[in-house]
């Protein structure tokens, strides 16, 4: 007598992807955990690239020296934090350069590792359409393109295009709750 094998409970061989992540919500950890997967990328080989929409590329920050040690490659679009601009119009100009920073470097293809940083401000502020930028996505991102974008406030339509959607809760914070300063290695 012969049994008959019951396929529906043999797994599917699972499949590799270019995974879209998007770290958000009001707790922090948001870049350092994209910086974390930088790191552990680059530990594989991978050549990896970060695009920070808020921060100048003149910043220093302990993240950006490490990662530049690392070989990754940190690119600031932005011109520091949005609420102490002096020109909102010429913030927004500089993410929307950003973006287009980001469509070169994707159609180029030269990175496995892709990580926008801060860039759902810009979309959550109306400088850059959400609608644009997952339709662009979908249609140019490299299927094996890990691309990383983090901030607060993700769009819902970034997040279910998204693969992979982490949102951290802030329960505690040492600034807000305890009237501490932000320390080195820690917040910068």
């Amino acid at each position: 007598m012969t049994t008959q094998k019951d396929d529906s409970k043999v797994p599917s061989k699972k499949k590799r992807k270019g995974l879209v992540i998007v770290n958000t919500g009001n707790g922090k950890g948001k870049s350092t955990a994209a910086f974390g997967v930088a790191f552990r990328a680059r530990g594989r080989g991978m050549d990896v690239a970060v695009v920070q929409f808020l921060k100048p590329d003149t910043a220093n920050y302990g993240e950006i020296r490490a990662a530049r040690a690392a070989g990754i490659i940190v690119e600031g679009t932005g011109d520091g934090w949005t609420w102490t601009s002096k020109d909102i119009n010429k913030t927004a100009d500089l993410a929307r350069k950003g973006w287009q920073l980001v469509q070169q470097k994707i159609i180029e293809n030269q990175v496995q590792v892709l990580i926008l940083d801060e860039f759902t401000y810009p979309m959550v502020f109306g400088w850059i359409a959400v609608d644009e930028v997952v339709d662009w996505l979908k249609h140019n991102k490299p299927k094996d393109l890990h691309i990383v974008i983090t901030g607060r406030d993700a769009p819902q339509e970034l997040i279910d295009f998204a693969d992979l959607v982490t949102e951290m809760k802030l329960i505690k914070h040492p600034y807000e709750d305890q009237n501490i300063k932000a320390q080195p290695g820690i917040e910068f």
